[in-house]
């Protein structure tokens, strides 16, 4: 029994993801599908509008056989940090693919491209260049790979993710074969279009309590009420810079920032006017929106030094299917597998149960998801 690897935030899951699934199901159909899923906040900086423990079921619903965490410290960080998290976790449980979804769908052009960010002696005095230009570092890494291959280097987060989940194999000599499937929407869009849109637009639409039936499976729709806004946040956030005497022992505060958030959050009433003052040329909105997220959650750069591995591999959910290919390949996991939290600790197991009480704060519907990181049912039977 093989397994293919699927990373993902499912935040929502959408038709596109199915698209996605469905695809994989197709090219391979012995073969099982291990999700790596992030949590309760995601790589914008965001929480995720549902909880992970509905995400969870939503893929055991979609065809996802084995679902794993990717904890906080990798899903909220930058592309490198996040990619690292989640191929190492794929490579620890001996899969042999990973399947994600670009704009490009072009596998060569991204290994030429990995190939002279690893390599070419050019690349780094290049980025640096691009970034005394006041380039933010997505804009500089285009900059400097289009230099040094000619090739167009896509902004969007899918293709940059791409590359660094390229790049962590490469680097790690990693045995996971890498492959592509061509995304079917624009990340940026924030419209409804047609049954497949982007989980961007599908939550602008659930805020603006627009019409989404058409762009998710029916089986999501019963989840989408308790959703979870990054407004929420804000008093929470307010009271935090405002009460923290030092907020540079944070993860993401550079370059005196700090003292601009100081300044700037005594006059701002939202989450998206605090960015607006803040985002430069250098700062882009998903940059400051983590380093927001790290401030709220205490993800100190002490606790990211601490927190730079996978150390263990926590199960959120699985079927039969999953079930059986853990047991087939779990002595040869080099880390330990978590199903119950009580059997182990772990400095990166407390610090998510502690992320998970600040996710549940604005929502009273939230009062039992504590209670879940410790008798989450794991097993769904075919």
């Amino acid at each position: 029994m093989e397994a293919v690897g699927i990373i993902a935030e499912y935040n929502p899951f959408h038709n596109g993801h199915l698209y996605q699934l469905t695809k994989i199901k197709e090219k391979y159909p012995n073969d099982i599908i291990v999700l790596v899923l992030s949590g309760n906040f995601t790589q914008r900086g965001e929480p995720s509008i549902i909880d992970k423990w509905q995400k969870k079921e939503i893929a055991l619903q979609a065809g996802c056989d084995l679902i794993i965490e990717l904890p906080f410290p990798f899903a909220t960080q930058s592309a490198d940090y996040f990619s690292y998290g989640a191929i190492t976790i794929l490579e620890y449980l001996h899969v042999k693919k990973v399947i994600f979804g670009t704009e490009c769908n072009d596998l060569n052009a991204l290994e030429e491209i990995v190939e002279a960010e690893l390599h070419h002696p050019d690349f780094n005095p290049l980025v640096q260049m691009y970034l005394k230009f006041g380039n933010n570092y997505p804009t500089a890494l285009s900059f400097a790979l289009k230099d040094l291959t000619q090739k167009e280097v896509t902004s969007s987060p899918n293709d940059l993710l791409a590359i660094s989940y390229i790049k962590t194999i490469k680097k790690n000599h990693y045995h996971i074969i890498p492959e592509t499937i061509k995304r079917t929407n624009s990340y940026h869009s924030e419209k409804l279009e047609g049954e497949i849109s982007s989980a961007k637009a599908i939550r602008k639409a659930l805020q603006t309590k627009n019409n989404i039936t058409s762009q998710v499976p029916a089986y999501v729709l019963p989840y989408l009420k308790n959703l979870h806004f990054l407004e929420n946040y804000f008093p929470l956030l307010k009271y935090k810079l405002l009460t923290e005497k030092d907020l540079s022992i944070y993860q993401g505060v550079e370059e005196g920032i700090e003292n601009k958030l100081k300044q700037e959050i005594k006059h701002c009433s939202t989450y998206e006017e605090l960015i607006s003052k803040i985002k430069s040329k250098r700062y882009t909105h998903n940059k400051i929106s983590r380093m927001l997220l790290h401030i709220l959650c205490g993800f100190t750069k002490e606790k990211a030094k601490q927190m730079n591995e996978i150390r263990y591999i926590r199960i959120l959910g699985m079927n039969e299917k999953g079930k059986k290919y853990l047991n087939q390949i779990k002595k040869e996991v080099c880390v330990p597998i978590i199903s119950k939290i009580s059997k182990e600790k772990d400095l990166m197991l407390d610090f998510e149960i502690s992320t998970t009480s600040i996710y549940a704060l604005p929502n009273k519907e939230d009062s039992t998801l504590l209670e879940k990181e410790y008798k989450n049912k794991l097993y769904k039977e075919e």
